[in-house]
């Protein structure tokens, strides 16, 4: 297929920035999500790939070429919207060809075609059907048929499924994966949902007001963000806030120290990540002790949301098997948190150096 690169793009609306000096590259025949809350840039930026918005500032590279002064039309690359944009005057063979009949090519290539991105899409049926009697999902296929049959070197998706419910949605980004890896074409996939993001790409690029946070896998990105942003939108986390004393070998609070040496002044307050499955629950009278506010049963595992002064309102995932209610005293343990300090790089700590003050507990 094609790689693609960003390199410095900026587009100012007025004084407002959406995109600033964004660089990135998608390799060939990968699946790339820009994920990030909405007013981020991220539509922005699938609209000047595709050609329907003009950067200010910047190139736009399909192997290695610029296509900055090529329209959309003329551009290595499809489109499909939000909302799909099926002509509802046209049947769904017509909808498929008629980017084809642009080109001019001859009817039977062109009735060849829309066949084969009709079986490609699983809707070998559907030729002579209009819009209206279609599913939700159906459209959607159809809309992703009509992109693919005009064989671009880029597949651009702009939210397909935000207007399907949460099973469909599901299922269809199961079938996109499927799709995406079965014909291998490079794909930059705009959402604003972290769970469709870390669900589909191979990488992701997290915006936060028009400007790059981060771009790694799902598994860097959840495990070890490298930003404070990165760490509260991807996943849930809990944070709580230490002070770092280097007489006393690391950071502390009232009754926990986490031992770790970082770039910070005495006495800089610094923010401590925790993800909810690394909170563990401690027997007897050791840990830090927590009192149950809130059980939810989230069926394959269990959120409880427990306070103690350290810690704040902490989550954690529990897998049902010990019997938790409301108003009742935990005690936690810390198997691994993340620091984020301020003009410091991430610092991950893992059981042997957080310590309970008040007991011979390890996290």
């Amino acid at each position: 297929m094609a790689d693609l690169r960003l390199a410095s793009l900026t587009k100012r609306f007025g004084a407002q920035a959406a995109v600033f000096d964004f660089t990135l590259e998608v390799r060939d025949g990968e699946l790339m999500c820009l994920l990030g809350p909405s007013g981020c840039g991220k539509t922005t930026t699938l609209r000047m790939i595709g050609g329907f918005i003009v950067p200010d500032a910047g190139d736009i590279l399909i192997d290695g070429r610029s296509v900055l002064r090529l329209p959309p039309e003329r551009r290595p690359t499809a489109m499909v919207f939000q909302r799909y944009n099926l002509w509802p005057h046209m049947t769904v063979t017509d909808n498929i060809a008629f980017g084809l009949r642009l080109r001019h090519l001859p009817t039977a290539e062109i009735e060849h075609k829309v066949e084969e991105a009709l079986a490609l899409v699983g809707l070998p049926q559907a030729s002579r059907k209009w819009p209206h009697q279609l599913s939700g999902g159906e459209q959607q296929r159809v809309a992703v048929a009509r992109a693919l049959v005009l064989e671009p070197k880029i597949l651009l998706l702009d939210e397909p499924f935000s207007n399907l419910d949460a099973r469909l949605r599901v299922r269809m980004r199961e079938e996109l994966k499927t799709l995406q890896r079965q014909v291998g074409i490079t794909t930059v996939f705009v959402t604003h949902d972290q769970e469709e993001a870390l669900t589909l790409a191979d990488r992701i690029a997290v915006m936060n007001k028009g400007i790059m946070e981060q771009v790694d896998t799902p598994d860097v990105l959840y495990r070890r963000p490298k930003k404070l942003f990165v760490a509260d939108f991807i996943g849930t986390m809990n944070f709580f806030s230490a002070r770092y004393q280097r007489d006393q070998g690391g950071l502390v609070t009232a009754n926990l120290r986490i031992a770790a040496r970082g770039p910070w002044a005495d006495g800089t307050a610094v923010t401590v990540a925790v993800r909810p499955e690394d909170v563990r629950l401690v027997d007897g009278d050791d840990g830090l002790p927590a009192r149950v506010r809130r059980v939810v049963n989230l069926g394959h595992y269990w959120e409880v949301t427990a306070e103690n002064p350290d810690l704040g309102s902490t989550k954690i995932f529990t897998d049902g098997q010990r019997q938790i209610a409301e108003g009742q005293t935990l005690r936690l343990g810390l198997r691994r948190v993340l620091l984020y300090g301020e003009g410091s790089d991430v610092v991950e700590v893992t059981a042997p150096q957080i310590t309970s003050l008040h007991s011979s507990v390890h996290g």
